[in-house]
């Protein structure tokens, strides 16, 4: 098929782009930087550089490549490493999420392209309460904190729009990305003892391997109802067991602890709520649904396979 990617040489694109390749796709790829389309010609597929930010520019280029799936990968977390604000750090990522999903959404239309599959955010929040792992249709009851308004309701108008919006949009709900090229920041963090275990940790986390995300968004490129899918692992864990194990196998002294009070003054809000009240999710539907199964089922093993590439 024919398959337009965004957001092409983020974390997730430079593992997708390839993949979709290697699977017998005509790949067009989009940078918002001229310097990165040689890396995705050589990748083998067709780049533009486009602004998702521009309508025109967005409904030039998908207008022509005629794409049969567009894939919205768009986000500006590179370089990303303090959540004191979160609103603050994520408003470029937040109005790719809204108006850059906007403007995919409004070129699909007018192309005549029916699936849309947008990223989505089944990672660690502040969850009003702690419970039972959230399947899809389960709403995020998520606890207001002053300082992060903006970022769910863009995550939540990403699930809304998409789905409403194109005949078959789909939202990959991915877990904390690892591996290859993703999160890389953490390990020098954690290896400086810039990560404490904050309130005993009983935050419950979902991680995916970056690798197995790109695979589950070429399973939902060729397969899958519409709707939401949680694109998690196998093994969801709390804080204080998925930390102290990835400083051990990171060769990091064991990380600090702190009390909420002094996380709260050292971190912010943000950071303690997802340490202490986030819940995972269960990927049970993208198992049956798109034929998808991790190839790292538990962070555990994935980890290890990160830090040791």
């Amino acid at each position: 098929m024919r398959v337009f990617v965004t957001g092409a040489t983020g974390a997730l694109g430079r593992h997708l782009v390839p993949g979709l390749v290697a699977a017998g796709h005509e790949v067009t790829a989009t940078t918002r930087t001229p310097g990165k389309a040689g890396p995705l010609r050589d990748a083998g597929a067709e780049p533009a550089v486009v602004d998702g930010l521009d309508r025109e520019a967005v409904m030039a280029a998908v207008r022509a490549a005629a794409p049969e799936v567009i894939v919205h990968e768009m986000t500006a977390l590179a370089g990303l490493r303090s959540l004191r604000n979160p609103d603050r750090q994520f408003a470029a990522t937040n109005e790719l999420r809204t108006k850059g999903t906007d403007n995919l959404l409004a070129a699909a239309a007018a192309a005549g392209t029916r699936r849309v599959i947008a990223q989505g955010y089944a990672g660690a929040g502040p969850d009003r309460h702690p419970g039972p792992l959230m399947t899809e249709a389960d709403p995020r009851d998520l606890r207001p904190i002053r300082s992060a308004v903006r970022g769910p309701a863009a995550i939540a108008y990403v699930e809304e729009a998409v789905p409403a919006g194109a005949p078959e949009g789909i939202v990959l709900r991915y877990g904390g990305f690892y591996g290859p090229g993703a999160s890389d920041f953490l390990l020098d963090m954690l290896r400086k003892r810039q990560v404490p275990v904050i309130g005993g940790g009983t935050g419950v986390w979902s991680f995916v391997e970056i690798t197995d995300a790109a695979a589950a968004t070429i399973a939902a490129v060729e397969s899958g109802a519409p709707g939401l899918y949680n694109v998690v692992d196998d093994d969801p864990a709390p804080v204080a067991q998925w930390l102290p194990y990835l400083a051990e196998v990171a060769g990091a002294k064991p990380p600090l602890r702190l009390p909420a009070w002094l996380g709260r003054l050292l971190a912010g809000e943000f950071v303690v709520a997802q340490m202490t009240s986030s819940r995972g999710f269960t990927n049970e539907k993208a198992r049956k649904e798109l034929g998808w199964e991790p190839r790292y089922a538990s962070w555990r093993e994935g980890f290890r396979a990160w830090v040791s590439g």
